[in-house]
């Protein structure tokens, strides 16, 4: 409302110059995209990134399926070539052991993995997730986690809108500022050398 007054304001006003309006003009239409085209570039974002998560989300519940492993034995940590106290952190949640699974097209395998399971002993189970082959692959995203990804890819989106609206007006405002000021100087030059001469209308 104030950005309105303000252009209604230079309209008839006998002081006001050509940039002022042009400023004034500036501003509202940079008031009115941030309240518009910001917020629709984000959920346009938002959007589109969800409907790619959605569909990654059903890729991988394709291709990745949960298989019991049975523990053999507990495999050797190795050991971190400097002290991590993050990766010290995540060793303590996860355990190496050797066990064997056996995959959806029924081969079977035996390796290393990682096992939440605080004391592994053999012939203990925990689900490990695998592609069709066997082969470890990590947990499939879940529709939640995929929601809150689109949701902060829209509001990221709508924030970068936002920035390009106003960075644009910075610039068209610098131009004009600019502008000012160089016609100021001319006038300035022109006038300057008659200040305080008698009979130059000063």
């Amino acid at each position: 409302m104030r950005t309105a007054a303000g252009v209604w304001r230079w309209r008839r006003n006998p002081l006001r110059r050509a940039t002022d309006l042009i400023e004034a003009w500036l501003a509202l239409v940079a008031a009115v995209l941030l309240v518009t085209a910001a917020p629709a570039v984000g959920w346009l974002g938002g959007s589109l990134t969800d409907d790619s998560l959605r569909q990654s989300v059903r890729i991988q519940r394709q291709q990745r399926h949960p298989v019991t492993a049975t523990v053999l034995r507990p495999a050797e940590e190795p050991r971190p070539a400097a002290y991590d106290p993050e990766g010290a952190a995540a060793r303590e949640k996860r355990r190496p052991v050797v066990a064997k699974w056996t995959a959806v097209d029924g081969s079977r395998h035996t390796g290393t993995v990682s096992t939440v399971l605080r004391t592994a002993r053999a012939g203990d189970t925990f689900t490990i997730w695998t592609g069709r082959t066997g082969r470890i692959v990590g947990r499939p995203m879940d529709a939640a986690t995929a929601r809150v990804h689109a949701v902060l890819a829209g509001i990221a989106a709508a924030v970068s809108a936002g920035g390009l609206v106003e960075c644009a007006r910075r610039l068209v405002m610098w131009r004009l500022v600019r502008r000012r000021h160089a016609r100021l100087d001319r006038a300035w030059a022109a006038a300057g050398p008659d200040w305080g001469r008698t009979g130059a209308g000063s």
